[in-house]
């Protein structure tokens, strides 16, 4: 107990007994001792009554009285009922522009910001950017559901999915012209954060990107095969002076045409609204494929193993599928010194989807690279990869064909140890040797994929 509460209780003890005994002693001299005692008594808790009727007064009508300067417990509850009261006021004031700052921010971003109920998905509030960017009037959809209030854009999906969303681009409702990517953050635990950005301007750079490298890129097709053609004229033979030049300029020149030819995959595969036919793709063939792909690029030099299901395959477009696990298979020969091991598997997963991976014993890759691997033109390592004769797209390329196929990329490693790259394709895409489609014929899945060492 505080020392100032503990000294005015001990005064009001005292001012009580006080009572007590004057009251005793008026009682015996005048002949009643206990009819004085118990007046005195009756009196006390009259006083402490109308006290407690006056304190109970105050706190309904949320008065603030500043307490007067006096000792005694009811005085000390005053003054911690006034210092409480002063307390709770400041803190109100504090709340009340903390708020206010917050939605001047809110107002201010560019952003459009949606508060929704998680429960009733009724809209509680919006910034002002939400009326331009998603064409909300205030206060007319508030408390409606968003869903109503916004029905082009694919918000009932990212609700009921109940977890934060990565970024979606949609068309604006009010401007078709406009694209904005939309998420949905966890606000609170009964409260969603919809953020919508106007992303117009870096889609515009992006598309400008990728018709700028894919018109310069088939341009550059020209020029290459005139180069390529009086090289093949040229005989090193004739020329032995000119060997090592004529050689040199070969090597470069297949690379430029290798760079070219990915570059031009590349911006097919961003290119936007393009679509893959789906059709089963014969996982058996695909691994005896990949394995003869990676013994002809190893030339004995590496440990070539191949480990898979016979009768699992998978939905989507053999040739993308085999340009993306090529890459994967070429890149883990070329970072492998000789007498390395690589080893393909396609296998199932415990959610019914299913992996190809790729793994090596090559150097390995620090963790501060492993972000950033699947970026255009990204090397761990140039003086390795100009040696290698890589273009630094394989990985890109494999991401965005992976991406078509509603699957994606994991990459694991560790320096000295190797890596591991694996496509991880979700239950959808997955097809037992039971399943049938319908356009497709029934394959024969009874051969067994061998594990071969070149």
């Amino acid at each position: 107990m505080p020392i100032r509460l503990r000294l005015a209780w001990n005064r009001t003890l005292l001012e009580l007994a006080l009572l007590v005994v004057v009251a005793t002693a008026v009682g015996y001299a005048v002949g009643y001792p206990w009819q004085a005692l118990s007046v005195s008594l009756l009196g006390v808790i009259l006083w402490h009554y109308w006290r407690l009727r006056a304190l109970l007064t105050r706190l309904s009508a949320r008065r603030r009285v500043p307490p007067k300067v006096r000792e005694g417990i009811w005085h000390e509850l005053d003054r911690m009922l006034y210092r409480g009261q002063s307390e709770t006021r400041h803190g109100k004031k504090r709340l009340v522009q903390m708020l206010r700052a917050y939605r001047a921010t809110g107002a201010a971003l560019p952003d459009a910001l949606l508060i929704v109920d998680r429960k009733t998905q009724q809209l509680i509030w919006f910034n002002q950017a939400a009326q331009p960017l998603l064409g909300l009037r205030y206060p007319e959809d508030i408390d409606h559901n968003v869903t109503t209030s916004l029905p082009s854009l694919p918000l009932r999906q990212m609700l009921e999915e109940g977890t934060a969303s990565e970024p979606r681009e949609v068309r604006s409702p009010v401007n078709s012209d406009m694209t904005l990517s939309i998420r949905l953050i966890p606000y609170s635990k009964d409260l969603w954060m919809l953020v919508a950005r106007d992303v117009s301007r870096l889609v515009r750079l992006e598309e400008m990107r990728r018709d700028f490298v894919a018109n310069v890129s088939h341009e550059l097709r020209t020029p290459l095969t005139v180069i390529h053609g009086y090289l093949d004229m040229l005989d090193a033979e004739d020329y032995p002076d000119l060997a090592p030049v004529l050689a040199e300029m070969s090597r470069q020149s297949d690379r430029m045409s290798n760079l070219v030819e990915d570059l031009l995959t590349l911006s097919r595969l961003e290119a936007q609204g393009i679509t893959i036919e789906r059709n089963r793709v014969d996982m058996h063939g695909m691994l005896n494929t990949l394995r003869a792909d990676a013994e002809g690029l190893s030339q004995g030099r590496h440990t070539i193993l191949v480990e898979g299901l016979t009768d699992v395959d998978v939905l989507g477009s053999a040739q993308e599928l085999h340009s993306a696990f090529s890459n994967l298979v070429s890149n883990a020969i070329r970072y492998t010194p000789t007498d390395g091991r690589i080893i393909v598997r396609w296998y199932r997963t415990g959610d019914g989807g299913a992996v190809l991976s790729v793994a090596d014993t090559g150097f390995g890759i620090p963790p501060s690279h492993l972000p950033r691997l699947t970026e255009r033109f990204y090397r761990v390592s140039n003086s390795r990869s100009r040696t290698s004769g890589g273009t630094g797209l394989g990985l890109a390329i494999a991401k965005h064909i992976l991406n078509l196929h509603d699957a994606h990329l994991e990459i694991s490693s560790e320096v000295g140890l190797g890596s591991t790259f694996s496509c991880i394709f979700g239950p959808s895409s997955v097809l037992d040797a039971a399943t049938q489609l319908a356009h497709h014929t029934p394959m024969d899945n009874t051969a067994v994929v061998a594990d071969g060492t070149s």
